[in-house]
């Protein structure tokens, strides 16, 4: 008896595998119909605002050609600490941001009305030009284009 195991691997799926058709009773194949709902294709997803804030940082840090080293001193914040908010890997409290942004010359508003532009263009590249959703509401960004922040 051989205590090999069998040279081949299991596969176990992430999401749930469709079960086949079921054939008409005449034997007509039918064409597959999706339930009602499903979307065709996953859409993608909707930044993070700390994406969308450490977008901004890196943005205006590489347009004044500054290094994370530099920006981190004057922000008195760690440079390990300022290149995750860069990448959007952490969540920086107010007073963090406040720094950062004054340290790369800049107002928390300034900062925050960037990443709201950012953000402002993905809604306005994912809704119809008709400036409605898909639910018959008019999209935000149709009526105004400000800035709102709540504390």
């Amino acid at each position: 008896m051989s205590t090999h195991a069998p040279n081949e691997a299991r596969v176990i799926p992430l999401r749930r595998q469709p079960s086949p058709p079921a054939r008409p009773a005449d034997g007509a194949a039918r064409a597959p119909q999706r339930p009602a709902g499903t979307p065709t294709e996953p859409a993608p997803r909707e930044p993070l605002w700390r994406d969308l804030v450490g977008g901004v940082l890196r943005r205006e840090r590489l347009a004044q050609e500054r290094t994370l080293k530099d920006v981190a001193e004057a922000a008195r914040i760690s440079m390990p600490y300022l290149s995750e908010l860069e990448r959007g890997r952490k969540e920086a409290s107010s007073e963090v941001l406040a720094a950062a942004a004054r340290a790369l010359g800049l107002g928390l508003g300034d900062l925050l009305s960037l990443a709201q532009d950012d953000l402002a263009r993905y809604a306005r590249s994912r809704t119809p030009r008709s400036g409605r959703t898909g639910l018959g509401r008019t999209s935000p960004t149709a009526q105004y284009d400000g800035l709102c922040l709540v504390a």
